[in-house]
């Protein structure tokens, strides 16, 4: 008889741990999959894309529903967990009704952050993280609202794209020196800021949010330094917090994140957890790659095989408000390192490698992109790139050909 494997979340980490789990445990687990949002399970990197009306809602579906049904994977999505009880290895879902499981998978994700400042709470005030929040925005664009988008890393980037894209009027605020600080250093991001501002979007930094106004709907927005921006409504995308109280709640162990070792379990027996709402090491990823990596070790342990997560080097690869942008590694250069920059602002092009010990460990690129995966894995796999250190920023291709000279 099969196990009975449970997976609450019904998000891109959840699907991608039932692909490599039907493709490796051979029939050992009877899989259900338990998500709150009602629909099957999509690729929430192309939101925005939906948003600027470059791609269609049922587009991005990560599976049919027939690839489910085929896998003999039960799915129940528009179902809300609401209590863990770990003792009786058993859940509660909110319409009374209790599900066993034999082993647990959480995988609960991520919520948009809201900024606690006076005005928070009016009619006009959303966030960007779900197909139901894209919906919203769209009523917006087509309204040719003024929007006021909170928030300048990747998130804001995106929402403020597809709102203008879509008809708004965009104004993005963003608290810090420059754009995507997480992701890319100074001289890309002012790149960055520069092509954003081409597509009409006004963008201000070092700006903090003080308070929105209005009486009962957003009527502007009002910024530390005083400056007044009107608003018929703001979108906060400034951050995520990891889905935790569940567990939480369960008395798993939680810091940031659900806190997991090595093969991802909890500090309870049987009970694991992947992706953004995930705690490794200390570090919560937030990102789609090291989910991936995550649900193929989780998948190769649950099957029975040696696996171990040992962390992720962290990459951005993907289209940012319509402008291709890449990092990954040690992108602004530990002490002791030396980096090559191309830049070529005129053509919307920037290209940083970083190099230490002889081994290429970090890379920022902006507009050209057509070798980003090739770096990812220089940095991956710690090669030695002294015999194509004078070409490897031309690309592969030269340097390859410089190497087998």
């Amino acid at each position: 008889m099969s196990e009975p494997l449970v997976i609450v979340g019904n998000g891109m980490a959840a699907a991608r741990l039932v692909d490599e789990l039907v493709k490796s445990s051979l029939g050992r687990y009877a899989i259900a999959v338990i998500g709150e949002e009602p629909r099957l399970a999509y690729n929430r990197v192309l939101l925005s894309s939906v948003l600027a009306g470059e791609t269609g809602s049922h587009d991005i579906e990560l599976k049919p529903a027939s690839w489910w049904r085929e896998r003999g994977v039960t799915l129940k999505y528009g179902s809300r967990v609401t209590e863990i009880d770990v003792g009786r290895r058993e859940l509660k879902i909110e319409s009374d009704e209790s599900i066993e499981f034999s082993k647990l998978v959480l995988a609960t994700g991520s919520s948009a952050l809201r900024l606690n400042v006076p005005g928070a709470d009016l009619a006009g005030v959303h966030t960007f993280r779900d197909t139901r929040d894209v919906d919203l925005l769209l009523t917006l664009a087509a309204q040719k609202k003024r929007v006021v988008v909170v928030g300048g890393g990747l998130l804001g980037l995106e929402a403020a794209y597809g709102l203008a894209k879509a008809g708004a009027t965009v104004t993005l605020v963003h608290l810090m020196d420059r754009l995507m600080e997480r992701q890319l250093d100074a001289p890309a991001a002012h790149l960055l800021k520069s092509l954003v501002e081409r597509k009409g979007i006004n963008i201000l930094l070092n700006a903090s949010t003080a308070r929105i106004l209005g009486e009962s709907k957003v009527e502007s927005i009002e910024l530390v330094d005083g400056r007044r921006i009107d608003a018929d409504a703001v979108i906060f995308a400034a951050g995520i917090r990891p889905n935790v109280a569940l567990a939480n709640e369960a008395g798993i162990k939680v810091n940031r994140g659900v806190v997991v070792d090595d093969v991802l379990q909890t500090s309870a027996a049987g009970i694991f957890a992947l992706g953004e709402c995930a705690e490794h090491r200390g570090i919560c990823y937030g990102l789609v790659e090291p989910a991936y990596e995550q649900g193929r070790v989780l998948a190769r342990h649950l099957a029975g095989r040696e696996a171990a997560y040992r962390g992720s080097v962290v990459a951005t690869n993907l289209k940012v408000s319509g402008v291709s942008v890449f990092s990954a590694g040690d992108f602004m250069g530990a002490e002791g390192s030396e980096s090559i920059v191309l830049s070529d602002v005129k053509r919307g092009a920037y290209k940083k490698l970083v190099i230490a010990d002889g081994r290429l460990t970090g890379a920022v690129l902006i507009g050209e992109v057509t070798d980003a995966l090739w770096y990812l894995e220089l940095i991956r796999c710690r090669e030695p790139v002294a015999r194509i250190r004078k070409d490897m920023m031309f690309g592969r291709a030269l340097a390859l050909a410089a190497k087998a000279a």
